[in-house]
């Protein structure tokens, strides 16, 4: 069992232990950080490295708020905003219109919680790449578990070294590659076959 953080369209760092987990845990008594995975992903564009990050409501008061309890801004089109940014990052990709159809709904959907978000974008990646890992939800925090604890994951500044194999990018000629972008940059570039990247060798 592997205990992780529900993100927005996860860093492929965290999709590499997920496809070698037998039991996916997600972690839902955690609190709310900012500037965290939790609520913004990065793709490739023609600049470069480009953040897509969900705006959030955050509490009057001083104190933390859970993930699950997290609520989705919907003040702003962020949502349409995503769409188009990823349309035109990766409609040239060889995968982009294979995936394009089943990844729609979850940019028409009115979201209340960023927790309904992130297990829809799981569920979409996980049909994608037709992974058989089961997942539980957790039902209080702890600090001490059994599983195999990669709740770090979700923190931007705490990345693993090791790195998932190189593979074609829609700008490297232009930027160079960029390592553990959203798990989308490497299904729309290599489709089925993102799973032989992902999968640790002995």
């Amino acid at each position: 069992m592997s205990l992780f953080i529900p993100t927005y369209f996860s860093p492929i760092s965290q999709y590499s232990e997920i496809i070698n987990s037998d039991e996916v845990i997600f972690e839902m008594d955690d609190n709310f950080q900012k500037q965290s995975y939790r609520n913004r992903c990065y793709i490739f564009n023609t600049n470069g490295k480009q953040l897509l990050n969900i705006p959030v409501k955050h509490p009057l008061s001083s104190s933390r708020k859970k993930t699950k309890d997290t609520l989705v801004e919907n003040v702003t089109p962020w949502q349409d905003q995503h769409f188009k940014s990823l349309k035109t990052a990766y409609r040239n990709s060889p995968f982009f219109e294979f995936y394009v159809d089943d990844l729609a709904p979850i940019f028409e959907k009115e979201y209340k919680f960023l927790q309904d978000i992130n297990i829809d974008t799981f569920l979409f990646i996980s049909e994608a790449l037709q992974l058989e890992s089961k997942f539980k939800k957790t039902t209080t925090y702890t600090t001490e578990t059994q599983s195999t604890d990669f709740r770090a994951l979700a923190d931007i500044k705490n990345q693993p070294t090791h790195k998932v194999s190189k593979y074609i990018q829609m700008f490297d000629d232009k930027h160079g590659f960029i390592s553990n972008l959203s798990i989308l940059d490497l299904l729309f570039m290599e489709g089925p076959n993102a799973i032989s990247f992902l999968e640790k060798k002995p």
